[in-house]
């Protein structure tokens, strides 16, 4: 028995995760395992329901099991709430109580869905991507922050910081995910202006002498954000700081067709957790138009990394491929020649694969 912590979230979060169950459900019944699913709320549901983004029977929940499912976070409705009460301070907290440094967001290319993305076939073709995002470092978590008075004028603070064990654990990571890959790691910084990043390429650099069979190079972030566009078959694992790590990895996303493509795990600490790397989408939300493959395919992660059930997560991956090689498309990667079906359509046709 596999207990998961779900946390469906805000907006499209509920929608998507809904058919990630669906699809893992179906995996127990094709390989005989079981999984046991305990709901909880976090981020904007939190707050309207419990006063604050993160409760604490929401976490002892996420401690307690052995993997957690995470929807969305965030609205409209919650922009004007003051710093602590903002939903996305739910998912910081999270990651920061339960340790999950390493934040892993693969950008593969289905071929199916070449016709979806905007570059040029050629420049696709065989695209497979792992960005490694420290997680729980830099500016998001960076100390002092706020806001001040100075001069008459309101002013606000954020700090980047990181230390050498912070890149150092983030480093290892990449270059032992890089061992099963291509054995290839850029790592991206901003050594020619921030001191942080001075300090990152060094302990990357030393790291890397301990993997002589893995090609490491280094990259300021301006140019990877060039390259990835330019010439995405270049990467194989790409290793950065928090915030150039999620921008990067949402342009990543991109080349795959839509944002609504890409999975993550967010690993480090004894409980793992797993999510689609889109946003709550609260414009189409409720409405069926959702693409729920980041959340199956978050799902895939979890087998993987959380259960090691390598057998069982590759299913997930084939039935995806094979729904999309069907022709059913929801409506972020529609085109005129495919089929187009709402979320729960979607999540059927997956779960009908496995």
């Amino acid at each position: 028995m596999y207990n998961i912590a779900v946390l469906p979230g805000d907006g499209i979060g509920p929608e998507v995760i809904r058919e990630g169950i669906k699809v893992l459900i179906r995996v127990g019944e094709k390989f005989g395992h079981k999984f046991s699913f305990q709901e909880a709320s976090i981020g904007g549901h939190a707050l309207d329901t419990a006063g604050k983004p993160l409760p604490e029977k929401t976490l002892e929940l996420c401690k307690n099991s052995d993997a957690v499912l995470l929807g969305a976070v965030g609205g409209p409705q919650w922009d004007n709430n003051p710093p602590d009460l903002k939903p996305e301070k739910g998912l910081l907290g999270i990651r920061k109580e339960l340790g999950l440094f390493a934040n892993l967001r693969p950008a593969t290319l289905y071929s199916s869905l070449i016709q979806a993305s905007s570059l040029k076939h050629e420049l696709l073709d065989g695209v497979d991507i792992l960005v490694i995002r420290e997680l729980t470092g830099g500016l998001y978590f960076g100390s002092p922050r706020g806001f001040h008075q100075k001069d008459g004028e309101q002013v606000a603070v954020n700090t980047l910081s990181y230390s050498e064990s912070e890149v150092r654990r983030i480093a290892k990571v990449a270059f032992e995910a890089a061992r099963k890959r291509k054995r290839k790691v850029c790592s991206v910084d901003k050594a020619n202006v921030l001191e942080t990043s001075q300090l990152w390429r060094r302990v990357v650099t030393d790291v890397g002498k301990s993997y002589p069979d893995v090609e490491l190079s280094h990259m300021y972030v301006d140019n990877c954000a060039m390259q990835l566009i330019r010439n995405p078959k270049q990467f194989d694992v790409i290793v950065t700081e928090n915030m150039f790590g999620d921008i990067l990895s949402d342009e990543a996303a991109m080349l795959t067709g839509s944002i609504g493509m890409l999975p993550s795990a967010s690993l480090g600490g004894k409980v793992g957790l797993y999510e689609p790397v889109h946003g709550s989408a609260p414009d189409i939300a409720g409405q069926g138009k959702a693409n729920p493959i980041a959340a199956i395919a978050s799902v895939a992660m979890m087998l993987k990394y959380s259960f090691n059930l390598e057998q069982e997560a590759q299913s997930i991956s084939e039935a995806i491929e094979e729904a999309l090689r069907q022709g059913y498309r929801t409506a972020d990667i529609f085109s005129s020649d495919g089929k187009l079906v709402k979320t729960s359509e979607m999540g059927d046709l997956i779960a009908k694969n496995i």
